[in-house]
């Protein structure tokens, strides 16, 4: 048992890691243009809170035999953290200020959470506390991709929707999942079970329609394939996608 929760670990990371660097398409293109042009901030400042959680709530002293949980979201964050001032660097002024006002505050609960658990809670209550915090921003960053199903529904079409990208979200999600499994750690199972089905269903779309165009489908130009590639990228109507 110790032997599998351990692979299954090292798989996670694995898979976890390709996730947190496949935005590097996108901020490439920033930085080669030297501008965020219609892209969105928010997935990655959000994304930098689930890691900055999820590696908290890893650490032995919150909860045991979940190192390997700490070790991946720690680099995710400080991967998460390059891109959000990247992003800031190039963005413009309006977008440079809400963007640093929503790093603030993320990091602003990370220390509140930092500071109960260490502080106030002790043992059972601890790993609790710190569960929740990040299950619930695991489950919101797994939950991104679901604007872009939509769209495959409306347009019947995976063009818009990379099959790889689903893919390893439903290796990173399922492999998770089952290391929470493994290691009866409901707070690593239950956020990942729900990657690890938002997963599926991505793959069972790109198998339904790979073969179809889409009565309403378009060629995409070279902006909107790397906007939606990502799952970040505002709408021509600078509405923002949810996250």
């Amino acid at each position: 048992m110790d032997v599998l929760h351990f692979l299954f670990g090292i798989f996670g990371n694995a898979f976890a890691l390709f996730l947190f660097l496949s935005p590097t398409i996108t901020f490439k293109r920033v930085i080669k243009n030297k501008s965020t042009e219609k892209f969105s901030g928010i997935p990655y400042v959000m994304t930098l809170l689930n890691c900055l959680l999820s590696a908290w709530y890893g650490l032995p002293f919150v909860s045991r035999h979940n190192i390997l949980v700490s070790t991946i979201n720690g680099t995710g964050a400080a991967i998460e953290i390059i891109y959000v001032f990247i992003f800031i660097l190039f963005a413009p002024k309006k977008e440079k200020i809400k963007i640093g006002a929503l790093f603030t505050f993320v990091m602003a609960v990370f220390a509140a959470v930092v500071l109960i658990s260490l502080l106030a809670l002790h043992g059972n209550k601890r790993k609790l506390f710190c569960g929740l915090a990040a299950t619930i921003f695991s489950i919101i960053m797994y939950g991104s991709p679901l604007s872009i199903m939509r769209t495959v529904i409306k347009t019947k079409s995976v063009e818009f929707m990379p099959f790889f990208l689903s893919l390893f979200v439903f290796l990173c999600g399922t492999s998770w999942f089952i290391f929470g499994l493994l290691g009866r750690d409901p707070f690593v199972a239950i956020p990942n079970g729900f990657g690890c089905g938002l997963g599926t269903m991505q793959l069972i779309l790109y198998f339904i329609y790979r073969d179809k165009k889409g009565g309403n489908s378009k060629k995409p130009t070279t902006e909107e394939s790397d906007s939606v590639e990502m799952g970040v990228a505002k709408p021509q109507n600078q509405e923002k996608q949810s996250i």
